[in-house]
């Protein structure tokens, strides 16, 4: 019960950091805090003296602080309905010339959040300024310290607007979208590919008690620590019979235990898998691989015939490729003993070569670039390590290349 509610809290915590909406809301909050702040030494003792003692700082006519407060903020919604529109055709950019897949690439991106966040931060606090203008004699009396940082904070946003447009053209590259997804999942390689020799383990039960999903989705990990502290507790071993990305309905086998346990147990074991509706790298890097195909793809589809874009993201494929040949996943957990609890089924380098890297052959093996490409980089990744699928490849590739005339 505990797994599931740290299951649901996790991935319910994710969506919300991960949405469009959730930068923008804490920094408008933050704004809102801010003017309240400035109103209220505005209105103090403090902030009276001030302004009486810097002539130039008070606003007289209350008229006036409207009309400045109400141009700024009708001047700042314009530039963020405008910030948002283009947000909204890049996404649609993106998703029709490359991938769905990779919008949450865009939409993640904390920068465009954080502008749009401040747009709407400074509108929220002119509004506020703009409901505590009375009509008082006294230019005291008028929030004008506070109408004085409005109208910095409104300069500021003028250059940040110019920037964020230099920033979103950028962005939308297709070069600078496949280095993100590259990058997102060399690093998550790293981090689970620290096993430097290829060890093949295979542990044979004397019985096999069945672990079903609970749920449909697509397994992408499991609760090590937890998994591991019922293993240890009911001195049991679990073999894994699937590997990240499968996707599973609901009662199909995902594992096996070597001791007959309870329901209840077999349940707490079946809640320790991540079961999600959508993919991610974090959890699985082989959907970074996937996401660089489908781009490539994409890039070669008649539709759009771009071998340029591909031939980057081949490029990058073949980066990860180099990193993982020599680089393994550990696939056996032991306890604090050194006794043998979790069992995994790993992806290997030759499945992740050949299904990402055969699709894209499908659709371009007629393309000399992609030719020229593959004739490049497939001996450099056998340089790092033989490889018999690599090799098999290679041939195939060139035999394709011989039935070029010239």
């Amino acid at each position: 019960m505990f797994n599931k509610i740290k299951y649901w809290f996790k991935s319910h915590l994710n969506k919300i950091l991960n949405s469009i909406s959730f930068y923008p809301a804490v920094i408008g909050l933050l704004f809102l805090v801010l003017a309240i702040l400035m109103m209220g030494f505005d209105f103090s003792l403090q902030g009276k003296q001030f302004k009486s003692q810097i002539d130039w700082l008070n606003i007289k006519d209350a008229t006036t602080a409207r009309s400045i407060i109400s141009a700024i903020a009708a001047g700042i919604i314009s530039l963020a309905v405008f910030s948002f529109s283009m947000v909204m055709i890049i996404l649609n950019q993106a998703a029709s010339q490359m991938s769905n897949r990779v919008l949450d690439k865009l939409i993640g991106n904390r920068f465009q959040q954080i502008v749009l966040g401040i747009y709407i931060g400074t509108i929220v606090y002119a509004f506020f300024l703009l409901s505590t203008i009375r009509d008082i004699d006294s230019g005291l009396y008028i929030p004008s310290l506070s109408t004085y940082l409005l109208i910095l904070i409104t300069i500021f946003d003028i250059f940040l607007f110019i920037y964020f447009l230099h920033y979103i053209t950028q962005s939308v590259k297709y070069d600078v979208i496949i280095k993100k997804v590259f990058d997102n999942t060399y690093d998550v390689m790293k981090d689970d590919c620290t096993v430097k020799e290829h060890t093949s383990v295979t542990i044979k039960f004397a019985q096999k008690f069945e672990i079903k999903t609970l749920q449909a989705g697509i397994y992408e990990g499991f609760d090590k620590n937890s998994l591991l502290h019922i293993c240890e507790k009911h001195n049991c071993m679990v073999n894994i019979l699937r590997a990240p990305g499968s996707s599973l309905l609901k009662n199909i086998v995902i594992a096996n235990v070597d001791v007959d346990l309870d329901q209840e147990i077999k349940k707490d074991i079946a809640d320790c898998f991540f079961l999600h509706k959508s993919e991610s790298i974090e959890e699985n890097y082989f959907y970074g691989f996937r996401q660089l195909t489908e781009i490539a793809l994409k890039a070669l589809s008649p539709g759009i015939n771009d071998p340029a874009t591909a031939i980057i993201s081949l490029r990058s494929l073949f980066e990860l490729y180099s990193f993982q040949i020599v680089n393994f996943s550990k696939l056996l957990f032991t306890n604090k003993n050194g006794e043998a609890k979790i069992l995994l089924k790993g992806l290997s380098f030759d499945d992740i070569f050949i299904e990402t890297i055969i699709p894209i052959w499908n659709y371009g093996k007629n393309d000399r670039m992609i030719q020229k490409e593959l004739l490049s980089l497939l001996p450099q990744l056998l340089s790092i390590s033989e490889n018999e699928k690599v090799t098999q490849f290679l041939n195939v590739v060139k035999e394709k290349a011989k039935e070029n005339i010239f």
